[in-house]
């Protein structure tokens, strides 16, 4: 029985699962490790404070281990959307395929401000004051982590000849 053939942008084959996959794991570790390391903050902490977006700041540093993994799931479910959403749209938008690195580039300035100004104001992540220079930082950070590496390796998917 043959699999019914969907349109293009719905039809995600094998290769482009792992395509999509292998490039949210790598995003999502880099996006991860850079944040450790520019914040020198504790892994522990640092995915507390991600679950803190769902569960409230008092619950997600209260609790032990399960918070760190629901902020690791969390992270990486963040992650998986972004690497989605630029896979999808690449073949239906020639303005991505026109540069890849200052596609990248825009796309990490892009996700920075939905995140910063949109999904983390609605989540329960306790709110601060304006911080120019770690805004910058974790600007740079979603460019060099993952909108860059994002747009090369789906840009690198979509232009070969056996991509489905």
């Amino acid at each position: 029985m043959k699999p019914k053939v969907l349109p293009q942008y719905h039809n995600v084959s094998r290769k482009a699962w792992t395509t999509i996959l292998l490039t949210t794991l790598l995003v999502g570790t880099l996006d991860a490790l850079a944040a450790i390391v520019v914040y020198q903050v504790d892994p522990t902490r640092l995915f507390k404070f991600i679950a803190s977006g769902a569960f409230g700041a008092g619950k997600a540093f209260s609790e032990g281990s399960l918070m760190v993994f629901f902020g690791i799931l969390f992270h990486y479910l963040i992650a998986f959307s972004w690497v989605g959403i630029f896979f999808l749209l690449y073949p239906i938008s020639s303005l991505v395929k026109k540069n890849r690195y200052v596609t990248g580039v825009c796309y990490g300035v892009f996700i920075w401000i939905i995140m910063n100004q949109v999904i983390i104001p609605l989540s329960e992540i306790p709110k601060g004051d304006f911080d120019s220079k770690a805004a910058l930082m974790g600007t740079l950070i979603l460019i060099f982590a993952v909108g860059l590496p994002t747009s090369l390796i789906i840009h690198r998917y979509y232009s070969r000849k056996d991509m489905m």
